[in-house]
């Protein structure tokens, strides 16, 4: 179920389209105040302002978007009574990501909604999948289709050896001991992880490094453990 937050619902528009976010699935949650629209912005998925933007208050409502936009990425749809055109724009250059007025078709604006929470939804899963690749040099681990390259050449490693090397790339910049690498793979006391680990790490050397002896992403670092870089 998507959640959107409506404050102020100052038309009653939302009232009226309330049976059709239900039949979509959408919860409505309604916030009179600043700090609860904030507060609830961080369980929602889209936020409408629903307020009359009229020249006396134009400046508050446009305030109140950029105080939204700077906290949250999250669609931003105002609904409000038909208005100059200069405060529509005025709005959108705020942050809105949409303006309607409230004699617009309810099915309208419900396919608007739908249509921004589809593309908000398809935003995070793409910064979703960006965030899940590591790269070192031409070292690139995608975690998304678990592959590993090296200068764009695909990579087989083995289950055990891809974990390894994925825990070693998030952790980037961290020497991890023998001890710490098998206890977060095999989620059990390190018995006889002193001599497993180093079998593991020479063989994902071997895979990946130009010269296993000589190698430049995954490194020993000497009584300590092993670290990428």
């Amino acid at each position: 179920m998507k959640h959107i937050v409506v404050y102020n619902n100052q038309t009653g528009i939302m009232d009226a389209l309330s049976h059709l976010f239900f039949t979509e699935d959408i919860e409505i949650v309604t916030a009179e105040e600043d700090g609860q629209l904030l507060e609830q912005v961080t369980r929602a998925d889209m936020i409408i302002v629903d307020s009359f933007l009229e020249e006396t208050e134009v400046y508050q409502g446009l305030q109140l978007i950029r105080q939204l936009r700077s906290a949250s990425a999250l669609p931003i749809i105002v609904v409000s009574a038909p208005v100059a055109e200069h405060i529509k724009i005025e709005a959108l250059g705020a942050g809105a990501d949409d303006y309607v007025t409230m004699d617009m078709n309810p099915l309208e604006l419900l396919a608007r909604v739908k249509m921004h929470l589809s593309r908000y939804t398809q935003l995070v899963e793409m910064q979703r999948n960006i965030s899940r690749i590591y790269r070192m040099e031409n070292l690139v681990l995608n975690d998304s289709s678990r592959t590993v390259t090296v200068a764009e050449e695909e990579i087989e490693l083995t289950p055990i050896e891809y974990k390894i090397l994925r825990l070693l790339m998030v952790r980037r910049g961290h020497v991890l001991s023998a001890n710490e690498i098998y206890e977060a793979i095999w989620q059990a006391p390190p018995l006889g992880a002193g001599n497993t680990i180093p079998v593991h790490i020479r063989h994902i050397r071997e895979k990946i490094e130009d010269d296993p002896k000589k190698p430049k992403y995954v490194k020993a670092v000497w009584g300590l453990g092993y670290k990428i870089g």
